[in-house]
């Protein structure tokens, strides 16, 4: 019992995360039930399961606060369903203690790009106008859906993180987009893994517990989306990935206990110094947004 009530506030946390970012739900989840010792298929399997539900909540409370932008959604689903369906074949068919080292590979790469990708925003905001092409949505799709079964997550870190470089969408509206067809993807996934586990390979206990969870807090992150800093938030998301999954690799690698603690201990206190970074940023852009502000009234 206690175990599903941690899970069920692991699905809470992680989607208040990523109903406010469009990211993380999959990596953070999966990143933590790796780390229980559920292999990648299970995990990714129990996590795109109760993506179906909260996506669906997540998507429809976007909705009602005008944060979805539909002509990027219809574009991006059919791409995302196929590539998460052959990313889940995929995963179902490697051996899963070949596979959990590269799937923690995976994971580590999204969370140190989800880093980079708010750092590097410095005391910037950057401005978003027009709609993306279907050219440039379409292989994102396909490659955001095939990534986010086969890592357990990456639908978020490559949708959200490509469109909101490509300048073409405002922010809340990048969010709101991705958790919305994030829906289909966790379809297209969940199908793939129960054709290639069949329902006993999936532990319903574990998606039950995170559906309840995000189901709690996606009505919530679809409003602070509105308010809070998605640069801090993202950071500290990117960092927990970050940390979790370098213990995963380094034990896969035969490291010592010692290896492990001391490298952890190091990304410990990176993570703890980018937060810093992030925060101290944030409120430099707030500062100058204000200049700005009284410059032009003046």
């Amino acid at each position: 019992m206690r175990k599903i009530i941690v899970l069920a506030f692991v699905g809470l946390l992680a989607q208040l995360v990523d109903g406010s970012l469009g990211m993380a739900y999959g990596v953070t989840s999966s990143t933590l039930l790796l780390a229980t010792g559920i292999s990648p298929a299970a995990a990714s399997a129990a996590v795109h399961f109760s993506e179906i539900g909260t996506s669906l909540v997540s998507g429809f409370s976007h909705h009602k606060l005008g944060n979805v932008d539909w002509r990027t959604v219809s574009i991006l689903a059919l791409p995302g369903f196929v590539g998460a369906f052959a990313g889940a074949t995929f995963l179902v068919s490697l051996p899963g203690d070949d596979a959990k080292p590269w799937v923690a590979g995976i994971l580590f790469m999204l969370g140190a790009y989800v880093i980079w990708r708010f750092l590097v925003l410095g005391g910037r905001r950057p401005s978003f106008t027009g709609h993306p092409s279907a050219y440039f949505l379409a292989p994102m799709g396909l490659f955001g859906g095939a990534l986010d079964a086969i890592g357990g997550g990456g639908w978020g870190p490559v949708g959200t993180t490509s469109l909101l470089s490509s300048g073409r969408l405002e922010p809340r509206k990048v969010v709101g987009s991705i958790d919305t067809s994030e829906f289909v993807v966790a379809v297209g996934g969940s199908l793939g893994f129960i054709l290639a586990l069949g329902s006993s390979g999936i532990d319903w206990a574990i998606a039950g517990a995170l559906l309840a969870g995000g189901v709690v807090a996606a009505p919530i992150a679809a409003y602070l989306v509105k308010i809070l800093p998605a640069r801090v938030l993202g950071v500290a998301a990117g960092g927990l990935i970050v940390l979790t999954n370098s213990k995963t690799i380094l034990e896969s690698l035969g490291a010592t206990g010692l290896t492990v603690a001391v490298v952890a201990g190091l990304f410990f206190v990176l993570w703890v110094s980018a937060i810093s970074w992030a925060v101290s940023q944030e409120r430099r852009a707030r500062a100058q947004e204000r200049l700005d502000e009284g410059l032009v009234r003046a």
